[in-house]
């Protein structure tokens, strides 16, 4: 005598069951499947079993079908029936029900030592050795999706990070400081490292500072949301509109915030009305806020880091304050090499890299669509396709004005000397 019945769910078990799903768990590794999925099917009809013993509920085995294969999403127990052989008749009576649907192949994936392991074994289901469980969660959860979705934020392509040609120098500070804590919280902790909250990066127009936001982005595979100050002002008032962003973004789990050309809103408030001075003082109230919570990086940059509020930049409230500044031989090679591959160009790189000297990403990419453009007509006028030769680009570079002059080269230096903090 078992001292309980199985027989087929139905709609009225629904409440019982997630109950005893609460109790049966008998090991800290969570299921593969979580209970959303599981009351998912049950609500769908999938086929299902529970077990009551002197009409209340004691035990349930629920599936999903896909096609002709089937998962057990759940095998649950109360605690005080487990070891009776309850889960093997649980395991028998929905494998009877599922291969009487045209089923043929039933799969289960459980933690070892869970709830039903061991009657999935007594009811001669094969274990796969050799098998390896490979799996990689979205960065989204259901919960913020629709914050997300209203604010605008986007979540950056993965490879990014590797598409970022030359700046090397750059790349590997910002890996290091940014990248590495944050993608390896617990191991930092080990080591006493405070996770990073917020970095400025600062440097003459057109190297790369937004590219290296949505880059970081992607690395961490957060969500991206930039900030635009003209845009809140117009919906709220800016100081006002800075509050309510912040709030809604402390309901995200995981973000990096970006405000391009902060010193619009973060200037020098000396003399500034007192409107400018409200803005100032939420948006470095916004900082400390953001700050208090893990899985958030605020990311700024300016062109100008001498314009900025003193007591933006303070200790306490930007981690790093970063150069990103033109780039260098090694760089511009890296970068012209890149465009080159595409365009299936054989010319001397390192020559277009020293005709380019002061040319920042920006201006090497327009040169080099510039080329690319002149031969894509020139195919198209003859019929015939060229290549575009060293000397194309030479001539090009020739006709580009470098966005960074030598005076601002100049005064970029002096800002990373005293301003910079890496």
């Amino acid at each position: 005598m078992t001292g309980w019945r199985v027989r087929d769910y139905t709609q009225d078990d629904l409440e019982a069951v997630i109950r005893v799903d609460m109790e049966s768990g008998t090991t800290e590794e969570p299921p593969l499947f979580p209970l959303s999925d599981a009351v998912t099917a049950l609500q769908a009809r999938h086929p299902a079993v529970v077990a009551t013993a002197d009409d209340v509920l004691i035990g349930a085995a629920v599936s999903r079908v896909e096609g002709e294969r089937a998962w057990i999403l759940r095998i649950c127990m109360a605690p005080a029936w487990r070891q009776r052989g309850l889960g093997s008749a649980l395991v028998t009576a929905l494998e009877q029900r599922l291969f009487a649907a045209g089923v043929r192949a039933v799969h289960a994936v459980l933690p070892e030592g869970e709830t039903g392991a061991t009657a999935l074994r007594n009811c001669d289901f094969g274990a796969r050795p050799g098998l390896v469980f490979f799996e990689k969660r979205g960065p989204v959860t259901p919960q913020s999706a629709g914050t997300l979705s209203s604010l605008g934020a986007e979540l950056p392509p993965g490879g990014l990070w590797q598409k970022v040609a030359g700046m090397q120098r750059e790349k590997q500070l910002i890996e290091r400081r940014l990248v590495l804590p944050l993608a390896h919280p617990e191991l930092a902790a080990q080591h006493g490292v405070e996770l990073p909250r917020a970095v400025m990066l600062f440097g003459p127009p057109g190297t790369g500072k937004s590219t290296f936001a949505h880059a970081i982005a992607s690395r961490l595979v957060w969500p991206f949301l930039e900030l635009f100050p003209a845009r809140l002002a117009a919906e709220y008032g800016l100081a006002t509109g800075l509050n309510r962003r912040f709030e809604e973004i402390a309901r995200l789990d995981h973000v990096l915030v970006f405000i391009d050309e902060v010193e619009e809103i973060a200037g020098e408030r000396g003399g500034a009305d007192a409107t400018a001075v409200g803005v100032v003082n939420e948006l470095l109230k916004a900082i400390v806020r953001f700050r208090s919570q893990d899985g958030r990086l605020l990311v700024c940059a300016t062109n100008n880091v001498t314009t900025l509020d003193s007591a933006f930049l303070r200790h306490g409230r930007f981690d790093y304050v970063l150069p990103i500044g033109p780039p260098d031989h090694t760089a511009r090679t890296a970068l012209w090499e890149s465009y080159l591959a595409r365009a299936g160009a054989r010319a001397d790189s390192a020559a277009l890299a020293s005709a380019s000297e002061g040319f920042t990403p920006a201006d090497i990419a327009h040169a080099a669509r510039t080329v690319s453009q002149a031969q894509f007509e020139r195919t198209f006028d003859t019929g015939t396709r060229t290549t575009p030769t060293t000397d194309d680009y030479l001539d090009t570079i020739r006709d580009t004005k470098p966005t960074v002059s030598a005076a601002m080269a100049q005064e970029f230096a002096q800002q990373t000397e005293k301003f910079a903090r890496i």
